[in-house]
């Protein structure tokens, strides 16, 4: 007999992880406790599938770093590249999933699909959603051509580029702004809605430029943008993230520009700021004159809206963002179009449907 295939676990904590003095209480406990081994104990495998659990993290996701996505990114990677593997489930803590998430389908585009599960509730509730939503996943790693990342969440399944936070407490927690969720879950039924992330996904803009006219070495391709994430530097480029608001006096700006101006080399030197602008991303005038200070000392620029979604206006910024495959613009996966220079100084500054929290992630890719 053959190898059985295997579903890959990947542990980093999280309120799914979580334990509370009282079962009662929902609201004060503390996350990232119990081994991801603990949390597989009570679920069978789907039949005929084994499963593999590390514990990679036992953190509380919001104090994830640049160091905790590099070693995620790298350890997902190696269970996709194992044959055996037929999908990968990491367990996640609900604060940051939307950025891991994201991070996780723009840089590896994955084949086989990776779950990011999460929880709302502690192990030690007396109605804890964990145990559904990790057996929805494990059912989920099942599906055939089922492919990208991966959110279930409450009987439902959202993109990982798509997925976002928008409660902080209720058992369905996540959403996907105007594109919702991609499928439903129920019984072990499967309702699908929306193709899976990266299916039949065209060579983005940049991989068509970026692409050989002839079979070349391999020593003359760039780095993908896997190797630059991975490789062996101090950090990724530095992006702030500030609100637009009435009131606003781009004080905060000018303050992280003097820094920028008198580094010493002990914190990494601003390369980005990310703006979640009022409405249609739209920036309080004594911000935007700061930002174009930023721009003149050869800081980019991006804006976004801070309710979550937008119609992008003004300079066209299509090459950053992403369609329902994946990465679109210079820093994609297959190949890299060079982001050192900074964006043009303008009236305006380009703009990203993106949400806040993928859009600043987005800009540090772009700046890689």
């Amino acid at each position: 007999m053959g190898q059985q295939p295997i579903i890959a676990v990947i542990g980093t904590g999280g309120t799914i992880a979580g334990c509370a003095l009282r079962p009662g209480d929902t609201l004060n406990y503390q996350a990232a406790v119990l081994p991801v081994q603990d949390l597989l104990a009570r679920l069978e495998p789907p039949p005929g599938f084994a499963l593999e659990a590390q514990q990679l993290a036992q953190i509380d996701s919001k104090d994830l770093s640049e160091a905790h996505w590099r070693a995620l990114l790298q350890a997902v990677q190696q269970q996709l590249e194992r044959p055996q593997v037929q999908g990968v489930l990491v367990t996640h803590g609900t604060d940051t999933l939307e950025e891991s998430a994201f991070l996780l389908q723009t840089v590896l585009q994955p084949a086989k699909p990776v779950l990011l599960v999460g929880a709302m509730r502690p192990r030690t509730a007396l109605l804890s959603d964990g145990a559904q939503n990790l057996a929805d996943a494990l059912w989920l790693a099942t599906v055939p051509g089922a492919c990208g990342v991966l959110v279930p969440c409450a009987g439902r399944v959202y993109a990982g580029h798509e997925v976002r936070k928008l409660h902080s407490h209720r058992l369905d927690a996540f959403g996907a702004g105007d594109a919702g969720a991609l499928a439903a879950l129920e019984a072990g039924r499967l309702q699908r809605w929306r193709p899976w992330p990266g299916a039949h996904r065209p060579p983005s803009e940049a991989e068509a430029l970026c692409a050989p006219a002839s079979p070349c070495s391999p020593a003359l391709q760039p780095p993908t943008l896997l190797q630059r994430l991975l490789a062996d530097t101090p950090s990724w480029p530095r992006v702030e993230w500030i609100s637009s608001h009435a009131a606003q006096s781009g004080a905060v700006v000018r303050a992280l520009l003097l820094q920028h101006a008198q580094a010493d080399g002990t914190e990494a030197p601003l390369r980005g700021l990310l703006v979640a602008g009022t409405g249609n991303a739209t920036v309080h005038s004594a911000l935007a004159q700061a930002l174009r200070q930023a721009e003149q000392a050869g800081v980019v620029v991006w804006r976004c809206s801070r309710i979550g979604t937008c119609v992008p206006s003004g300079p066209d910024a299509a090459q950053f963002l992403l369609d329902g495959a994946g990465a679109a613009w210079g820093g994609s996966a297959g190949g890299a179009a060079s982001a050192q220079q900074p964006a043009p100084l303008s009236a305006d500054f380009p703009v990203t449907a993106l949400a806040p929290a993928q859009a600043r992630l987005a800009l540090q890719l772009h700046l890689l």
